[in-house]
């Protein structure tokens, strides 16, 4: 199914979760001087104006990233996750939001690279522009393919360097897609066993999204971790998003205390009611620890 555009949700709470953790594992893996891949196998555009139609129809930035723009009170990463979006906002008014392959190649350094996947023919001309416009002279730094991201898995991985990172962030329009994450992280780690693959997912009432996190975790890796924020309760008639997660498989041993001190405040700030909550769980070899806790919004 190609009908999904993610402008209509750019900036969202999702995006919020996902791609502060993205930032953090960016920052990660900079820490070595060793060069490392990021791969994104469904991309989107890379860059956003929430002022278009698409975006401004159901406003969702409104209850994402618009609501940590004018905080000061953030905790370090959250603050770091903002001031990478405020990169393409520099008059401080917020209009443009990056996804995921603007804010890696942002952060990336010279001899690191990227390399993105996106079956949906007008987004990935999109992207193409985009880049060529944010990132003039770095084309030697990524290269993208219009096709299926699950199916490309097995051409870039493992990585020359041995070294880095897969996203996956698929639509969920088609419900296989529940099945074919699981099979495309299980494929990249038969070939690719150190490398971390990050999982996003919504939160709905059907089956197989609340089973989605139970199915990965019994992935063949020694290390996970499973953090979720929902902003509000289910709706009553079954339908919609109240939340998302993300399932990241050998995370950064360091990321799991990052969440824990930023997802109060994210679960804070983006609660849509009395019931926002948000659960960190981990694997790193020792018995997994759960903490999952209800929010109540401020009036």
């Amino acid at each position: 199914m190609l009908s999904y555009r993610h402008a209509f949700h750019a900036g969202n709470h999702a995006d919020v979760l996902k791609h502060f953790v993205l930032v953090q594992l960016l920052r990660h893996f900079n820490l070595k001087d060793k060069p490392y891949w990021v791969v994104d196998t469904h991309t989107g555009a890379g860059l956003y104006d929430l002022r278009s139609v698409y975006a401004s129809k159901n406003a969702e930035f409104a209850g994402g990233i618009a609501r940590l723009w004018e905080r000061g009170d953030l905790p370090p990463a959250l603050a770091d996750y903002v001031d990478q979006v405020r990169r393409f906002n520099p008059d401080g008014t917020l209009r443009t939001y990056p996804g995921s392959p603007v804010l890696a190649l942002n952060l990336m350094r010279e001899a690191d690279r990227l390399r993105l996947f996106e079956l949906h023919s007008t987004d990935a001309r999109l992207l193409m522009e985009n880049l060529g416009r944010a990132f003039p002279g770095r084309e030697k730094h990524y290269a993208l393919r219009q096709a299926d991201g699950f199916s490309e898995i097995k051409s870039v991985l493992p990585p020359p360097p041995r070294r880095g990172f897969t996203l996956m962030d698929p639509a969920y329009e088609d419900k296989r897609d529940y099945l074919r994450v699981v099979a495309a992280v299980k494929e990249g780690l038969s070939r690719f066993a150190t490398g971390t693959f990050v999982l996003w997912y919504p939160q709905l009432q059907r089956g197989d999204s609340r089973q989605l996190p139970e199915k990965l975790k019994k992935l063949p890796a020694a290390s996970w971790l499973h953090a979720s924020l929902s902003v509000q309760a289910p709706a009553a008639d079954g339908f919609g998003m109240h939340g998302s997660g993300l399932f990241i498989v050998n995370p950064p041993w360091t990321l799991a205390a990052t969440l824990r001190d930023a997802l109060p405040l994210l679960t804070e700030a983006l609660a849509q009611d009395g019931q926002a909550r948000h659960q960190l769980e981990y694997q790193d070899g020792a018995p997994a620890t759960p903490a999952a806790r209800p929010h109540k919004p401020r009036s």
